[in-house]
C-alpha cells in the first residue's frame, strides 16, 4: 500500500490534482482555503479584496504578534468595504465557495479528508464528491491499517474560522480508540513540533493529541499546520511524529507505505 498525504494545501489545486498520482489513495489534512499567503502577498482572499499592500502590513503586524492592532487594521478596512454596501460575510463565503470548487474537484478517488483551522466545514458537504470521504473524530481502515482523523484547531490569538474548545477537541481524539495512524490537522503539544522558525512563535498543538500518542501508541501521527517548523518529524514513545509539509509551497505530498 502506498498513501500520499497533504497539509495546508492553501489555494494550491493545480499541484493538489496530481497529489496522488502512484498511490492508493490520498489523505488531506485541511487547511484547503488561502486568505493570506505570507510568502505572497499578493495571494488570498485578502489580498484580492484589499490589496498587496494592506496584505504586507497585516502579515508584518502578525509576524511581530501584535495581533489586536492587526486585527483592528483589518477591522478598519472591512468598514471601508461596509460603508460602499458590501457585505462581508456574503463576500467571503462567495471567495471560499470559489476556491472549494476548485480543490474537491481535484481531489482523486479516493481521498480522505479532514478540516483544517482556516476551512469552513459546513460548507464540505456541498463540494466533497463520490470518492472523498470527509472525518472528523472518526476512523476508516485504508490497507488494513486503521486511521483515526481531527480536523481543526484550538482557540489561538488569530481567530480563525474553525478553532474549536479544548475539551470539544479531547472528545473527538478520545472517540478514535485505538488507531494505527493518528492523521490531524494541528501538531501534538511538542515544543519542536509547534514552532516555527520563520514566523518565530509557537502554534497552537494538542495536550490531548500527546497523550493519545502515548497512551494508544500508533506507528505514526501525522499532522501540518506549522508550516516552517524546528522539526519535521521526531519519536514520541513508539510513534514516528512527522509533520507532512506546506503543500501550498512545496507541491509534493509525503509518502507513507507499508
Amino acid at each position: 500500500m502506498r498513501v500520499h498525504v497533504v497539509s495546508d494545501v492553501h489555494g494550491n489545486a493545480r499541484d493538489l490534482a496530481a497529489a496522488g498520482d502512484g498511490a492508493d489513495a490520498l489523505v488531506c489534512l485541511g487547511d484547503l482555503v488561502l486568505f493570506l499567503d505570507y510568502a505572497d502577498h499578493a495571494r488570498g482572499i485578502f489580498p484580492d479584496l484589499f490589496g498587496e499592500e494592506n496584505a504586507r502590513r497585516v502579515v508584518a503586524l502578525r509576524t511581530a504578534r501584535r495581533f489586536d492592532e492587526a486585527r483592528a487594521f483589518a477591522h478598519g478596512l472591512w468598514d471601508g468595504l461596509a460603508r460602499r454596501g458590501v457585505d462581508k460575510a456574503a463576500v467571503l463565503e462567495s471567495a471560499v465557495r470559489a476556491q472549494y470548487a476548485e480543490l474537491f474537484a481535484a481531489f482523486p478517488t479516493p481521498t480522505y479528508a479532514t478540516y483544517g483551522n482556516v476551512d469552513v466545514p459546513r460548507l464540505w458537504p456541498e463540494y466533497a464528491r463520490p470518492g472523498t470521504a470527509v472525518l472528523d473524530g472518526e476512523r476508516v481502515e485504508i490497507g488494513g491499517r486503521v486511521f483515526g482523523f481531527v480536523g481543526g484547531g484550538l482557540p489561538s490569538p488569530m481567530r480563525t474560522p474553525y478553532e474549536v474548545p479544548e475539551e470539544e477537541y479531547a472528545a473527538k481524539v478520545e472517540a478514535l480508540g485505538e488507531v494505527d495512524v493518528l492523521c490531524s490537522h494541528i501538531p501534538p503539544d511538542v515544543p519542536e513540533l509547534t514552532y516555527d522558525t520563520v514566523a518565530r512563535r509557537f502554534e497552537r498543538g494538542s495536550a490531548a493529541l500527546l497523550a493519545a500518542i502515548r497512551r494508544v501508541r500508533p506507528r505514526y501521527a501525522l499532522f501540518g499546520h506549522v508550516h516552517q517548523p524546528l522539526a519535521r518529524r521526531m519519536r514520541v514513545g513508539a510513534t514516528e511524529c512527522v509533520n507532512v509539509g506546506h503543500f501550498a509551497a512545496s507541491g509534493r505530498p509525503w509518502a507513507l507505505e507499508w
